[in-house]
């Protein structure tokens, strides 16, 4: 029978320590509801005894409705000298309302000397009573045995008492941390082992990257007795990371025969790769295994013969089991199965229409490289299929814009639009208007925000439900740096109404027509939708 092992995700908290990441309020809910679409056990949302965007984040969570996911706190023991009632960390976590919360406490004494300042007996009473007082406000409290392997290592006896603590104040989970990502594999197993022989509480594994073994770790642990793993997202993560989870979870279920997320769902694997990169602002490894583009690209030659005449031949895995393609450099046919199931999830169904699936898969090729990327921008490629099969609908059509930029010497600056469009004529005279054109102009900060409340003044007249659109973030990333002034900028636009929320894309030598793009496409996506709830 195979085993269950809990995927515990901590993208959002641990993985959010990476050098460039700065995730937004809402780029983490949107990535907790892709996971908990995705069927991880546990997401660790933030610290929010840290800071401000973390207690935003589990209060807007609490209106986010989780079908498989546990949303979990995290934070540390209880601090010394102090009634652990009086603890404004443990308050600011009991706050939230989460199901689950991750405690982290101190198993080295090392760590407890020069980091705490404290005695050894001082450390493990932090460790019994912060389990012992957080057990009636929670359904698991989960012990995170900070720096355990170089604790155990250093004072074997001392790492193990400081588990006795925690599985005697009532810990659900005793996990087992390479915090400094310097064990090496052969001590992980051992260790765990000896931990396992001595304690009936369910135990996990939470281990780091800078041996370059975290996925490996990971894996041996579980094979020793490990239940629970937690890692990130494309193992994103401080210093080099956390253990990549896009590699330890198709592991673990497709060559170990364990069971993690759900079967079905480890075809969006790659989607949900591709998605935090994204949302990241971060340029998504190629070469990531399962996950990466060149995963299960095949060049030419030897390879490619044997492929076509037997996938294992070169494949470990099938490239479909992960979500992701085979790429034949030469092939036409790359990719699009792919297209027809993201199509049959918009309703359109492409599986005797070859021809039409090949050119929306075509188009997409074409546009990607130029810079376009759809895996976090899905109402853009909605749109853009919708085209290809000619279902699209025209909302308005841009007769053209000027925008002009003021900088006065005191540094203040401001822009101004002039827009001139149009609306179909039987738009304007179903709202009583007699001219479809409209002329206008508006003003902002930037020339950005300008674009956007002149357009808005352009559609809202003829499309009021327009009001409820509200940008909620707004990243550019340069995609060819090396070009100075004139690199290729990509535009992600999120917007959101009292609906739903959705990205659009934009890309161009010109910073104002990528954003002019993912401008008006998050505006028509907005009219298609409301349409089609009529329907």
């Amino acid at each position: 029978m195979s085993k269950l092992i809990k995927i515990f995700d901590t993208t959002l908290r641990d993985g959010s320590q990476s050098v460039g990441i700065n995730f937004t309020v809402n780029d983490k809910i949107k990535i907790a509801k892709n996971l908990d679409d995705f069927g991880v056990h546990y997401i660790e949302g933030g610290w929010p005894g840290s800071n401000p965007k973390d207690v935003a984040f589990f209060e807007e969570m609490k209106n986010v409705k989780l079908t498989n996911a546990k949303l979990t706190a995290f934070s540390s023991t209880k601090l010394k000298n102090i009634k652990i009632q009086d603890d404004k960390n443990l308050v600011k976590m009991i706050e939230t309302g989460v199901p689950v919360v991750t405690i982290f406490g101190k198993s080295w004494d090392l760590h407890v000397k020069e980091a705490l300042k404290t005695t050894n007996e001082e450390n493990l009473d932090m460790i019994y009573s912060t389990m012992e007082y957080l057990q009636k406000y929670f359904d698991e409290v989960v012990y995170d045995a900070e720096h355990f392997f170089d604790g155990y290592k250093a004072n074997p006896e001392y790492a193990l008492k400081t588990l006795e603590a925690a599985e005697k104040g009532g810990a659900d989970w005793l996990v087992l941390c390479d915090t400094n990502g310097g064990s090496m594999v052969d001590f992980i197993d051992s260790t765990f082992q000896t931990v396992k022989s001595k304690f009936s509480t369910p135990l996990g594994i939470h281990a780091h990257n800078d041996s370059e073994l975290a996925v490996a770790n990971s894996l041996v642990a579980v094979e020793a007795g490990a239940t629970m793993v937690q890692g990130t997202i494309n193992g994103l993560g401080e210093r080099c990371g956390n253990a990549n989870l896009c590699s330890i979870i198709p592991n673990l279920s497709l060559k170990d025969n364990y069971i993690t997320v759900p079967d079905e769902n480890l075809k969006k694997l790659y989607y949900m790769s591709h998605l935090v990169s994204e949302i990241s602002n971060q340029a998504h490894s190629d070469s990531l295994p399962f996950v990466g583009k060149k995963a299960f690209s095949h060049k030419g030659g030897i390879h490619v013969s044997a492929v076509r005449t037997n996938s294992s031949t070169y494949e470990h895995v099938t490239p479909k089991s992960v979500g992701n393609e085979r790429v034949i450099t030469v092939s036409e046919l790359s990719g699009r199965s792919n297209i027809i199931e993201r199509a049959k999830q918009m309703g359109i169904d492409l599986r005797s229409d070859n021809e039409k699936a090949g050119k929306i898969l075509q188009r997409v090729k074409e546009l990607e490289a130029k810079g376009y990327h759809y895996e976090g921008a899905e109402a853009s490629f909605e749109l853009l299929t919708n085209a290809l099969v000619g279902r699209q609908k025209r909302y308005f059509e841009l007769h053209g814009y000027r925008i002009h930029v003021w900088k006065k010497a005191d540094g203040e600056s401001w822009s101004e639009v002039t827009i001139k469009a149009a609306v179909p004529k039987e738009i304007a005279e179903n709202h009583g208007y007699e001219s479809h054109i409209e002329h206008t102009a508006a003003d902002g900060r930037g020339p950005v925000e300008a674009l956007d409340k002149a357009l808005r003044k352009v559609l809202e007249k003829f499309y009021p439900e327009l009001k409820k659109v509200h940008l909620i973030d707004y990243k550019v990333r340069i995609l060819n740096a090396e070009e100075g002034t004139n690199s290729v900028t990509r535009v992600l636009i999120n917007s959101a109404d009292d609906k739903r929320r959705w990205s659009t894309v934009g890309v161009s030598d010109n910073i104002i027509d990528a954003s002019w793009q993912a401008l008006v496409e998050s505006l028509i996506y907005k009219l298609m939708k409301d349409e089609e709830d009529k329907v």
